[in-house]
């Protein structure tokens, strides 16, 4: 269920919620919600027409009048539902370091001192003349903040990656990075769980990687508890990404640490697809996953996460059987 604290920056946030019947979308003013499906449809229909809902909102979040329930009275679903999921790749460099230096050791033989400085001189040279890494996941794999995680059948190593997760609020191609900030409607909190030992092809290795399979299981992308408005938030660029597995902190990184910020994420994406309004931009996730301290996920286990300003999340893993 959700707890009061930390709670969503700002006078109000949005979500999609139930009260057991239908879902409905949701102006969210601290421990109440306004429930909006009298005057919209849906989340993503809001953020459809954002730069005219924006001041409403404002509005409705000081009206006392409307039809208001207790947020601890709700199910808190998927704040919203994306056209298409964007997800960032290695694009925290404390992480990326970590994981390429760990390689130079084990498989190249070098010392751990040459292993990390010939690491941070790579990332050094992506910063500078590099491009970011980004693949599409499955709106299918979304599930809400609260829910239980069902691990599948197949694969061992289930493992973290608490990510700041973006949404777009107007359309766009071939977006210049100095303009990127003004197509952000808001922003939220996603876990992009990964199978580990599914991510792999032996059968297949020239054509490498298995995202589909690894990253996209049913309940594998918790996303919520709430879309924040991106004037709420501040700078994007300075946040803190925390999560907790079992009660141990295990990722607590700021968002300071991306090798490519959200203006660069944005551009590079919008010369490949059109980005429209609902469409959910994952930034990447830091150094501290379930392969970095040799854990991963079983039944039972509870993970906690949250990121300064956006809420909490707390789901809880069961098996698929």
């Amino acid at each position: 269920m959700p707890e009061p604290s930390p709670s969503h920056a700002g006078p109000f946030a949005l979500g999609t919620f139930s009260d057991g019947a239908t879902p409905f979308p949701g102006l969210v003013a601290g421990t109440r919600v306004r429930d909006l499906s009298g005057l919209v449809a849906s989340v993503r229909a809001l953020v459809e027409d954002w730069d005219t809902w924006l001041p409403r909102l404002h509005e409705l979040a000081a009206d006392t009048d409307g039809d208001w329930h207790n947020l601890a009275d709700l199910r808190v679903l998927t704040p919203i539902e994306p056209g298409q999921i964007l997800q960032s790749g290695a694009n925290y460099r404390k992480h990326v370091v970590d994981l390429v230096a760990a390689e130079k050791e084990s498989v190249h033989g070098a010392t751990p001192e040459e292993a990390r400085a010939d690491a941070e001189k790579m990332m050094d040279e992506r910063i500078r003349d590099g491009v970011p890494y980004i693949f599409l996941g499955s709106p299918r794999a979304l599930c809400g903040p609260y829910d239980d995680v069902v691990l599948p059948a197949l694969g061992e190593q289930h493992d973290w990656e608490l990510e700041l997760a973006l949404v777009i609020g107007k359309p766009g191609k071939n977006i210049p990075a100095a303009e990127a900030m003004s197509y952000v409607a808001g922003y939220t909190i996603s876990n992009d769980l990964t199978t580990r030992d599914r991510l792999y092809r032996p059968d297949l290795k020239a054509i490498g990687t298995d995202w589909f399979t690894a990253k996209n299981a049913d309940t594998f992308l918790p996303t919520g508890p709430f879309l924040v408005p991106a004037d709420f938030v501040g700078d994007p660029g300075d946040l803190r990404i925390t999560l907790r597995h079992n009660g141990v902190v295990r990722q607590d990184e700021s968002t300071k640490d991306m090798i490519f910020d959200i203006p660069r994420l944005i551009a590079y994406a919008s010369t490949t697809t059109t980005l429209r309004p609902g469409d959910l931009l994952l930034t990447g996730s830091p150094a501290g996953n379930g392969a970095h301290w040799g854990v991963f996920l079983r039944p039972g286990d509870v993970i906690d996460a949250e990121i300064t300003g956006l809420g909490h999340q707390r789901n809880t893993v069961r098996s698929h059987a």
